[in-house]
């Protein structure tokens, strides 16, 4: 795998192993004494190789392993076979230095405390990562001209609209500059409008950051317009 890559993978696969359960009181029974297993290949053979500054789009329909594989190359979950690198080292690791160079964005999770400011939670984020102020400041700003966060920051998470929360999570998870950014569809539940500010932003952070992107998007259903 070339070290030149932001991320290189060589047949990635991750695979589960799930109890098996029949219906019926006896089978329940003898579950007990004597439980059977399977195996769920949630990802299998996956080759991937990324060049720094690339937005790559990671598609596919509902249980094909997209989550899965990002899990993966964010260290969050080990592979059971094959090999990865981001960022010129193995995710699994998770060093220190590798978990303040990425960011993972989630559409459902929430890196912000819902009773504090948006500002607030951004502080203490900032303490976590240890950035100075200065450095925190100049980012804070870029990050507010770029997704309008004034009128935002200063309202408690929980009175935030859908939109406008995201917005405060994608300022959350880029606050400390990272230089990969896994984005595991963060417009889910946007209204259009919303998903192509979302994608704009996204593009335009990657272009003046130079980072690394790698999006994970639904694709549209059929009928859709």
């Amino acid at each position: 795998m070339s070290s030149d890559l932001a991320i290189s993978a060589t047949g990635l696969s991750r695979t589960f192993r799930v109890p098996v359960r029949e219906a019926g009181l006896r089978a329940s029974l003898r579950s007990v004494v004597r439980r059977t297993y399977r195996d769920v290949h949630a990802v299998r053979g996956i080759d991937l190789a990324i060049a720094p500054g690339e937005i790559v789009g990671f598609l596919g329909p509902n249980g094909a392993g997209k989550t899965t594989t990002l899990k993966m190359l964010s260290g969050l979950m080990h592979p059971t076979s094959g090999t990865a690198r981001v960022l010129g080292v193995d995710p699994a690791r998770r060093s220190r230095d590798f978990l303040t160079s990425i960011s993972f964005v989630m559409g459902q999770r929430q890196q912000l405390t819902s009773e504090l400011p948006a500002a607030d939670s951004l502080e203490v984020l900032r303490a976590t990562y240890r950035i100075s102020r200065p450095a925190f400041r100049e980012q804070l700003d870029e990050l507010t001209e770029l997704l309008d966060l004034a009128p935002l920051l200063d309202k408690p998470v929980r009175q935030l609209s859908l939109g406008e929360r995201m917005k405060c999570e994608l300022a959350a998870a880029l606050i400390h500059r990272p230089t990969m950014l896994f984005l595991d569809e963060p417009t889910l539940g946007l209204d259009v409008q919303a998903q192509r500010r979302v994608r704009e932003f996204v593009a335009s952070y990657a272009k003046r950051s130079g980072a690394t992107v790698l999006l994970q998007v639904r694709p549209p259903s059929r009928g859709a317009c």
